[in-house]
């Protein structure tokens, strides 16, 4: 893992206690999802949804696969999905550059791939925008994590899915082109992560 993002983990995991006990209840649940797919020795496949698939359900599919790795739980794949695909926005990819992750475009589309490094040893997080049903998204035996309101509404039914679960976390689009841009995106980026790791901690 690269040491810029290693330290910045390190720091967050001595943060746990900072989680309300309730929002603990929620993530526990993905724990345990984790846990029984552990204990079959099956394949975990975590989709995290969020309307334009743009921002935080990114978040969350980058840090659970860097808690994976942290925590050395394997057989983890790690996707994001939207109830609309848009694209990888600018602001949440700048954030995870002032983390430390090592970001490689990989074409110039409109909807543009990215692929997310956090270390050279372990594959990246590929990152487009895309609907949470797209082909290359798990279509069964998963978790679907609903990091926004929105999607969480408008998605009253999700096939395949093994377990779906809200956490949602306030959009940092609201402050896009203000002087809070960068500090929100930081927020968010370190509350998806603080939390990610939590999940995977309790393994």
């Amino acid at each position: 893992m690269y040491p810029t993002i290693k330290t910045y983990v390190d720091g967050l995991t001595k943060e746990f206690n900072s989680i309300p006990e309730n929002r603990k209840e929620i993530l526990d649940k993905i724990s345990q999802y984790i846990a029984k797919k552990q204990a079959m020795n099956s394949s975990i496949n975590l989709v995290y949804i969020c309307t334009h698939n743009s921002r935080r359900s990114h978040f969350g599919q980058i840090w659970a696969h860097v808690a994976a790795t942290y925590y050395g739980i394997k057989n983890v794949n790690t996707y994001s999905g939207g109830t609309e695909a848009t694209a990888f926005n600018i602001n949440a990819i700048n954030s995870l550059i002032r983390v430390g992750f090592h970001i490689k475009t990989i074409n110039n589309e409109q909807n543009t791939t990215y692929h997310v490094f956090h270390d050279d040893d372990e594959a990246p997080s590929i990152c487009f925008s895309k609907t949470y049903d797209d082909a290359k998204n798990p279509q069964k035996e998963f978790a679907a994590i609903m990091t926004c309101s929105d999607a969480e509404e408008n998605c009253p039914f999700i096939p395949g899915v093994e377990l779906r679960i809200g956490t949602t976390y306030d959009d940092p689009k609201a402050y896009d082109n203000t002087e809070l841009q960068d500090a929100k995106y930081d927020e968010r980026c370190k509350q998806i992560a603080l939390e990610t790791l939590y999940v995977f901690s309790k393994l």
